[in-house]
């Protein structure tokens, strides 16, 4: 068994306000969420500023190779959303033996 994870870390374009943020951050989660109905995934930092937000996705597989796919397409995805800037992104992999 394996468990990756993966931290988002997002600059947010032209949000005034933590409402504004949500309305952004929201569908960014539930669009995830669809097209990759195996993940979990919610907003787990800077839950407090308007301009960033920290997304977290987890997912868990019979195969490593699998877990690196799947969240390399969830990367992906968020990078390519113009109203996002994508800061930086951590992946990590473990086992059944960490």
């Amino acid at each position: 068994m394996y468990v990756g994870s993966l931290t988002l870390d997002i600059l947010l374009g032209d949000v005034r306000s933590l409402k504004q943020k949500r309305s952004v951050i929201r569908p960014l989660i539930a669009e995830l969420q669809r097209r990759y109905p195996s993940i979990a995934v919610a907003e787990t930092g800077h839950l407090d500023l308007h301009r960033r937000a920290e997304v977290g996705v987890a997912v868990v597989s019979a195969s490593a190779g699998n877990c690196k796919e799947v969240l390399d397409a969830c990367e992906r995805m968020v990078a390519f959303r113009p109203e996002i800037e994508l800061l930086s992104a951590r992946h990590r992999l473990y086992n059944d033996e960490d």
